[in-house]
């Protein structure tokens, strides 16, 4: 079976968050969907995998909640299932910046679409930053752009603080795998004093979508939070797999190196992963190729980072 993957985000104003999530949760189980969505008061933010009716039922049944009703979808496929159950959460918020201030239902930075994405980060005075973090920036990334090298998003609050602070009059163009990121941070730098904050509108994700390989600013591959790991122009599978030791994104030349043990360590972590953790992961591997070689589902097969 083919998947369809399904990627959504809002910030808007649902108070009754809550009285959502049981409906909703029913509803995805009923359409054998798996993956996650967030629900809070700001909004809502998703990535869920099914087939192409169920997804398709999904987007019905959103949209017709009136403050969902503009609700943008990105679609792309899987040739394995994604994830491995479905859960809708209730948080404070839908992509964690621990900013006060930072209110995305309010303003964001000026949402550059793909086509015209390539004209604004060609210009000098463009500072191009990437809001990823490093297991993401590893594998791919726009040309010129910063890597702040963080270690989760909150982080970024930070990096804004540190090395930006000086550089509020300046045009500052972010980017991120879907979009939401970019909303919560330039909510937070319009609130800072920052003057042109950009963003790319679909975040990487429709920019690869969008924009053939031969007129594209983007080197690498795209970071993903499922078990594809990641993707490529067209949103094609890419051919990294998952270092379950680090959680690291690997390419085939570090599959190939001497210190790599298939769903167990790569070459950053091997010499770091105790014992314990060792025999577990091994343990896994044998129950995943098991499954595989029986065609049925690892019911302990997680979802990557």
């Amino acid at each position: 079976m083919r998947y369809k993957v399904a990627a959504f985000y809002k910030f808007v104003r649902l108070e009754d968050f809550k009285d959502i999530r049981k409906p909703l949760l029913e509803t995805c189980r009923n359409l054998e969907l798996s993956g996650t969505i967030l629900l809070a008061s700001e909004g809502i933010n998703g990535t869920v995998a099914g087939s192409d009716a169920g997804i398709d039922a999904l987007v019905d049944y959103l949209v017709k909640d009136h403050r969902l009703e503009d609700l943008v979808f990105k679609f792309s496929h899987a040739n394995e299932e994604p994830f491995r159950r479905i859960k809708v959460r209730l948080k404070k918020e839908i992509i964690t910046l621990g900013a006060s201030g930072a209110d995305a239902t309010l303003r964001t930075g000026t949402h550059v679409p793909p086509a015209e994405w390539n004209e604004l980060i060609s210009d000098p005075e463009v500072l191009l930053l990437d809001t990823r973090n490093t297991y993401e920036t590893a594998i791919g990334t726009f040309e010129n752009a910063v890597d702040p090298k963080t270690e989760s998003f909150g982080e970024m609050v930070d990096f804004i603080d540190s090395n930006l602070a000086n550089k509020k009059k300046r045009k500052i163009a972010m980017f991120c795998t879907g979009g939401i990121r970019c909303e919560k941070l330039s909510a937070h730098m319009l609130e800072q004093g920052f003057d042109q904050v950009y963003q790319l509108s679909g975040g990487i994700l429709k920019y690869l979508e969008e924009i053939p390989e031969a007129n594209s600013n983007w080197k690498g591959d795209c970071f993903v939070f499922d078990h594809r790991v990641s993707v490529s122009h067209g949103l094609a599978e890419g051919s990294h797999t998952m270092c379950h030791g680090c959680g690291r994104a690997l390419d085939d030349k570090a599959r190939s190196n001497k210190a790599y043990e298939k769903g167990v360590s790569c070459q950053h972590c091997a010499g770091s992963v105790t014992d314990e953790k060792r025999r577990a992961l091994r343990e896994r591997q044998k129950q995943v190729d098991l499954a595989k070689e029986r065609d049925t589902k690892h019911i302990g097969q997680k979802a990557n980072r």
